[in-house]
């Protein structure tokens, strides 16, 4: 590594004091004056570059711009409390095409529409307003090229960073299922207006009138997942939401968490219509980091609609699709370990047991399969990510690797009114903070990198789960709809956290393994 220029006197803006303090912070106490005077020197020549980056124009890869031809002019609303009682829409956007309605979590870029991240707008820029997108996140590319009409973006909990639907800055989001109690998170908005289509779809085959106060739904969404953001929001909701393996669908133009958990996949309300998404959505794209050999090209993805319905005709073929006959074959393994998590509501724990013995009727076979390593789960997705989660998380720091970092997106540094905001509203992000900070100062990288090696020991033992079944099933949230916890002042931290603790536990697991089987 060489310094690319001493620079001249004039560029010189880092002192000698300056230096010493930022020696100190690297546990240096000594150093000769005639090296402090040439590392001063150094570390100007690094400043000049940072700033002579700073005041070069940007660039926006060609790729990401929109494409206007295809989807029309773009233009966007805020709903009225009217039209949106339920809060569940961010923003709502218009295109001129036909085909599918679909929203996407509201930390997916569209370009020409509002951003907010389920956070208040002077904690994503320096101004007083959300920024507007200048570019299209990859998968709202493909599924505009593939004829979805895009209704808008929908709401998302604060910043990502909660696994209930009551910490986003528009307000607690309601399960349409059963109004007064909340859903999952953090893509609670997705989860809300699919299930709204659902209840109201059932509701207008029994002959009821469609559920008042909520505004209106849509046919699909994609969301993000970091910890269960996509799995845990469709369980309460009662759909289907899919985490792909890592780096099977694009990242790009999404605000990140942290690469090695960052994911983001289909939600609907039929399982075909999953599969449908996930084949449009999927395959390498060029920009993104988390992306592997192991991504397919898109020409490459695999038509999962097509396999699934093979399957059913191989099914029908054989004399098998039948009420006794259906899971002919099918190896289900329940992991023990799910079911044993503290946090586990009883009636939780005999709903899933019910469910998956329902396969046995089916003609499959499901069986408890113990492994070990589980019960250890959530403590390596903390070892692995926490210490530096604040950093890219909460302080927008850019990845090692190169990536397309968001270019209007630039979250401040942590302030007092931060702190009072979010304990206020979502105290998991300052509590990731905390975290990030004290793990640093405490600890050496040592246990981060002990916890990365347990994660392929976890993926081996999961694998090795595989070679005996076909499907792995736990637990998906581990308690029932609650009613919201009174939000903003007057209320503790413990008051607003207690209801999701624990709430990760079977989920979080597959963010850090990726489940590549």
């Amino acid at each position: 590594m060489t310094t690319v220029s001493a620079g001249s006197d004039a560029e010189l803006k880092i002192s000698e004091d300056t230096f010493r303090k930022t020696a100190q912070k690297c546990g240096v106490q000594t150093i000769e004056p005639d090296d402090v005077k040439d590392y001063t020197l150094l570390l100007n020549a690094a400043d000049i570059s940072v700033r002579t980056v700073e005041s070069m124009p940007d660039y926006i890869d060609q790729r990401l711009l929109p494409d206007l031809n295809a989807s029309g002019p773009r233009t966007y609303i805020k709903p009225d409390k009217k039209e949106n009682p339920n809060k569940a829409w961010s923003y709502k956007a218009y295109t001129r095409l036909a085909g599918r309605t679909i929203c996407v979590k509201d930390n997916i870029h569209v370009a020409g529409i509002l951003i907010t991240a389920g956070t208040a707008p002077k904690f994503l820029s320096s101004s007083e307003d959300y920024p507007i997108s200048p570019i299209d996140a990859t998968v709202v590319t493909r599924v505009l090229e593939s004829g979805a009409v895009l209704k808008g973006t929908a709401t998302c909990e604060n910043l990502s960073l909660f696994a209930l639907s009551y910490t986003s800055h528009l307000g607690v989001i309601e399960n349409p299922w059963l109004p007064g109690t909340v859903g999952g998170g953090s893509s609670s908005g997705c989860a809300a207006l699919l299930a709204l289509s659902e209840v109201n779809e059932r509701r207008r085959k029994w002959g009821e009138p469609e559920l008042m106060g909520f505004g209106e739904g849509c046919d699909l969404a994609i969301g993000g997942d970091q910890g269960g953001s996509i799995r845990l929001p469709a369980a309460y909701a009662g759909i289907y939401g899919l985490k792909p393996t890592h780096g099977l669908v694009p990242y790009t133009g999404i605000i990140p968490l942290f690469p090695m958990i960052d994911h983001c996949g289909p939600m609907a309300r039929t399982l075909r219509d999953t599969a449908l998404l996930f084949s449009v959505i999927a395959g390498y794209d060029g920009l993104d980091q988390r992306m592997t050999p192991e991504s397919p090209l898109r020409p490459h993805v695999k038509d999962y609609t097509t396999i699934l319905d093979a399957w059913k005709a191989s099914r029908i073929s054989q004399g098998l699709w039948s009420p006794t006959t259906a899971a002919t074959g099918l190896r289900i393994g329940l992991i023990k370990e799910a079911w044993e998590i503290a946090s586990l509501d009883p009636e939780i724990d005999q709903l899933v047991r019910d469910a998956a013995h329902r396969f046995t009727t089916l003609g499959g076979t499901v069986e408890q399969v113990s492994i070990p390593l589980h019960a250890q789960d959530p403590n390596i997705w903390t070892a692995a990510t926490r210490r530096v989660l604040g950093d890219y998380g909460v302080q927008s720091q850019t990845s090692d690797l190169l990536s397309f970092p968001l270019p209007h997106v630039n979250l401040p540094p942590p302030t007092q009114e931060f702190f009072d905001y979010m304990t206020a509203h979502n105290p998991a992000v300052t509590n990731v903070l905390f975290n990030s900070t004290y793990l640093k100062d405490a600890y050496t990288s040592a246990q981060s990198a002990k916890a990365h090696r347990l994660v392929h020991q976890l993926r081996a033992a999961y694998d090795a789960a595989l070679d005996r079944f076909d499907v792995l099933i736990t637990p998906a949230n581990s308690f029932v709809g609650v009613t919201a916890p009174k939000s903003g002042e007057g209320s503790g931290v413990m008051d607003k956290v207690r209801s999701s603790i624990g709430s990760t536990s079977n989920t979080c697991p597959f963010n850090v393994t990726g489940t590549r089987r």
